[in-house]
């Protein structure tokens, strides 16, 4: 992901913003008691240098989204942000993946970013169709708006979120920065998410750190993490996201996706690795590390 990278990090402050005062009480309606949902994956599913190391080797590329669902619980869907797949497609990648896997299927950029979502109905209509098809490997929908969406056009982002099917979850990620400049444009824009049960996508990167807004709109949350190449502040920014999560969860947090992103995503499993080993140690959880491939080396059984 190219939005708000830096090639140098040493001036920037990574300290995570204090909750937004509305989240807490947010959450709270929310508190049951119930064990949450927590989902944690990358940005792609093929990668040619986790092949022989998280992948079997030797192993076909068509049988990627195979091995990344056996080691992985979600995906952030970028493909359908092209194109809108065929029911074919969607019948074989929900079949591909286990019982519990969750695709995060981002809206097509002629939705978001050509028609910045303005009389875009039918082709709406047809992405929340073919989605559908996902069943229960249906995570949250992911409607990424460009950098010039603005604060007046919320009219158009309201109009358009009451048009989502309510059996389609989905969750904003918003750019302009006048969203979070301007504290009338975030009150009325939380208000308009709330309204329609939609979440919103906390963006950690180097270079756009407003837009890390710590706003939760439902009880669910969507972390994009983007790191640098597994840099000591990698690993510290994830020491703090724990301890910020664990706050959330022992208040009513439900749900959570972590997408870890690092530069062309080599290093991604190694990170996501110590997310999980984190969580778990932190907040009690159980959830499966991804599994290195431990290749023979020729001759250590002579």
């Amino acid at each position: 992901m190219d939005f708000g990278k830096l090639s140098d990090i040493s001036r920037v402050d990574f300290t995570l913003p204090p909750n937004h005062p509305d989240t807490l009480p947010l959450l709270q309606q929310f508190k049951t008691g119930q064990k949450p949902q927590v989902y944690i994956g990358l940005p792609v599913w093929v990668n040619k240098a986790w092949v022989g190391k998280y992948y079997p080797a030797r192993m076909p590329e068509r049988e990627s989204l195979l091995w990344y669902g056996k080691q992985f619980g979600t995906i952030e869907l970028n493909s359908t942000h092209y194109h809108i797949p065929s029911p074919d497609t969607i019948d074989r990648w929900r079949n591909t993946v286990p019982h519990g896997f969750k695709f995060c299927p981002k809206f097509p950029q002629l939705i978001s970013h050509e028609a910045a979502l303005r009389s875009t109905q039918d082709v709406t209509a047809a992405f929340c169709e073919a989605i559908a098809g996902l069943e229960d490997k249906l995570g949250e929908a992911f409607l990424q708006l460009p950098p010039y969406f603005a604060p007046s056009q919320l009219p158009d982002l309201e109009a358009f979120l009451g048009f989502i099917p309510e059996s389609i979850p989905i969750t904003v990620e918003l750019r302009h920065e006048g969203w979070f400049a301007d504290a009338d444009a975030s009150r009325e824009l939380f208000a308009v998410l709330e309204k329609y049960k939609t979440g919103t996508v906390l963006t950690d990167v180097a270079g756009r750190r407003d837009v890390l807004h710590m706003r939760l709109t439902t009880p669910s949350a969507m972390i994009r993490f983007v790191g640098n190449g597994l840099h000591p502040t990698d690993y510290t920014r994830i020491d703090a996201w724990v301890e910020r999560l664990k706050e959330w969860f022992d208040n009513g947090l439900r749900q959570l996706y972590f997408f870890v992103h690092e530069p062309d995503n080599t290093l991604a499993p190694e990170l996501e690795t110590y997310l999980v080993e984190r969580l778990n140690k932190i907040c009690g959880f159980d959830l499966k590390p991804p599994k290195k491939f431990i290749q023979p080396v020729q001759g250590e059984l002579f």
